[in-house]
This record gives structure tokens, C-alpha cells and sequence, in this order.
């Protein structure tokens, strides 16, 4: 069954109540995915870590943990979500362990080479021009340093079609390998994890 448009909408950028409800649902529907790409990039107790679209926020209480004398930082578009990320993590926010900014991933409010560790899960579809915001996480990404991308791939069909195209846009495996070379990532690897009923991706690269 294909997902209402409106909801759809309120998955790419929350609003309002019902965009703070979705995010609750998303917390417990991405835990899976978001643990497994903390694992993979391979955090330490000083990693300066980056999450792209981090939603309900939880993630980043999570990285926290696992660097706890670096910095954990996170961009969305969305002024819920920062509102939401900023209740839930309010004694590391107030500590200085973590930062919250509203912004887009094609315009990212740090310096060059700012983050070692960077990770989007379940954003991908929502970029209006891939390169851009891929290039752009690459500025900020640490010479060496690491970036995970977790996405629902083009090649598995009846989960696309459960999303209505006018608001998600699918990629396979390969043109998600493409656009993460173009943007100048090197040594780029992906997997596939069978999570719940869906086929998720992970693509992770060097800087």
C-alpha cells in the first residue's frame, strides 16, 4: 500500500504535531539501521562526529556515548526536529558534548575538514541534487575520515513502491556508487542487511 503523500511530506521535512508523532515512529523503526552504521564507522572516545538529517535525535544521544570526550554534532533541515533533538539531549547540549543546527546538507555550517566521522541514514531520497550535498559532506569530512550512508535501494522494488515518487526519489546501488565517487569519495564499499521486511543499503567511504 502506497504511504499518503502528506505523510510522505512530513517524513522529508517534519512539521508540527504530526511531523514530532512521525519522527516517534521513525526513532523506533531506524534504531536497527542507525546502531549498525555507529558500528561501522568505528567511533573512539575522541571521534568528532557529523549525523546528516538526524530526525527524533536519538542517534546522536547514542554517538554521544561512544565519544564521549570528542564532539557529536547534527544538521536538519527541519526547526521540530531541532526543537525534539534539543529536549532529548539537553544535559549533553548544555555539557557542550552536543550541537544541533537547523540546515541542509548542501550547505553545512562547519569548516573544511571539520568531522572524522560522518553518517545520513534514510536521507538520500530527499536531496534535490545528490553531488551537491554528497561534495558538501565531503568538505567537511576529515582527510581519511570516514562517511556511512544507509538508503533503502532502487533494486528493491516493493518497498519503492510503497513511496510516492512526487516526494521520494530511489537509487540503486550503483548509481549510489557513482555519485559517492564523483563527489571525490575514495575506497567506497556497500552492503546489503535484510532489516525487518526491508533491504537496506550501507555505503561507506573514505575522504
Amino acid at each position: 500500500m502506497r504511504r499518503p503523500e502528506f505523510i510522505a511530506r512530513q517524513a522529508a521535512h517534519p512539521k508540527g504535531f504530526v511531523g514530532r508523532m512521525i519522527a516517534r515512529i521513525m526513532a523506533r523503526e531506524t534504531a536497527t539501521p542507525n546502531r549498525r552504521v555507529l558500528d561501522l564507522l568505528d567511533l573512539n572516545e575522541k571521534s568528532r562526529v557529523l549525523e546528516v538529517g538526524f530526525g527524533h535525535g536519538h542517534t546522536l544521544a547514542r554517538a554521544a556515548e561512544r565519544a564521549q570526550q570528542g564532539f557529536v554534532a547534527g544538521i536538519d533541515i527541519s526547526a521540530a526536529m531541532v526543537g525534539m533533538a534539543q529536549t532529548f539531549n539537553r544535559d549533553s547540549i548544555a555539557r557542550g558534548l552536543i550541537e544541533v543546527r537547523q540546515a541542509s546538507s548542501d550547505q553545512i555550517p562547519y569548516a573544511d575538514q571539520f568531522f572524522d566521522r560522518i553518517f545520513a541514514v534514510h536521507t538520500l531520497y530527499f536531496w534535490n541534487d545528490p553531488l551537491a550535498h554528497l561534495r558538501e559532506i565531503r568538505r567537511v569530512c576529515q582527510e581519511g575520515g570516514q562517511f556511512v550512508l544507509a538508503f533503502g535501494p532502487k533494486e528493491d522494488v516493493r518497498a519503492v513502491a510503497a513511496f510516492p515518487e512526487s516526494v521520494y526519489t530511489f537509487y540503486s546501488v550503483d548509481e549510489t556508487h557513482s555519485l559517492l565517487s564523483k563527489a571525490g569519495f575514495r575506497n567506497i564499499t556497500t552492503f546489503h542487511e535484510q532489516i525487518g521486511s526491508r533491504d537496506i543499503v550501507f555505503a561507506r567511504g573514505s575522504r
